[in-house]
């Protein structure tokens, strides 16, 4: 009997995520103890990637399947996170880390790039590319919200009636 076969198993980024969440796993079972948060949400992080790849290939709107392909990117933002404060904390090794996270890149940008394919991407393909140095393409991310409108302050109505009294008393109105 031959076993039945998904158009997600046939997915490039889809094998590499499932054997990205398999090393998570596998790095894991070392993490407890104070580790245990970090390392239980970077399980379902790491399971949330091959799961929406699956889910969104299944779709047959474009725009949800673009949809799902960016969840499953932000989930790998998320991991590559996670691993972050796991190496700050001493969960695991640098090394551990970058091996992981060569993962993680490869995986993101064949996401961009199929997310892109579905119009589902407003960022340039290049910037995932993997041998662009991620560090030095957002060097400038703290100040991507400088520029934002701030709120225009609120101003009462003429005809609305001050809070407290111009009187010369002392108490407040109840």
């Amino acid at each position: 009997m031959i076993e039945p076969t998904f158009d997600h198993d046939r997915l490039d980024v889809y094998r590499l995520a499932i054997e990205y969440t398999a090393d998570a796993f596998a790095v894991s079972k070392e993490l407890n103890g104070l580790h245990r948060h970090a390392r239980d949400q970077w399980l379902r992080s790491a399971q949330s990637i091959p799961l929406n790849i699956a889910e969104g290939n299944g779709k047959r709107s474009v725009k949800d399947r673009a949809r799902f392909f960016d969840i499953a990117r932000g989930s790998s933002f998320e991991c590559a996170a996670i691993q972050d404060v796991l190496v700050a904390s001493g969960g695991i090794e640098q090394s551990t880390s970058s091996q992981l996270k060569a993962k993680l890149k490869r995986i993101v940008s064949m996401l961009t790039k199929m997310a892109m394919k579905f119009d589902g991407v407003s960022e340039p393909a290049t910037g995932y590319a993997v041998d662009v140095d991620y560090e030095h393409e957002h060097r400038d991310a703290e100040h991507e919200h400088d520029e934002e409108k701030k709120p225009e302050p609120r101003i009462a109505p003429k005809d609305a009636a001050p809070f407290f009294s111009r009187s010369t008393s002392t108490t407040r109105p109840r």
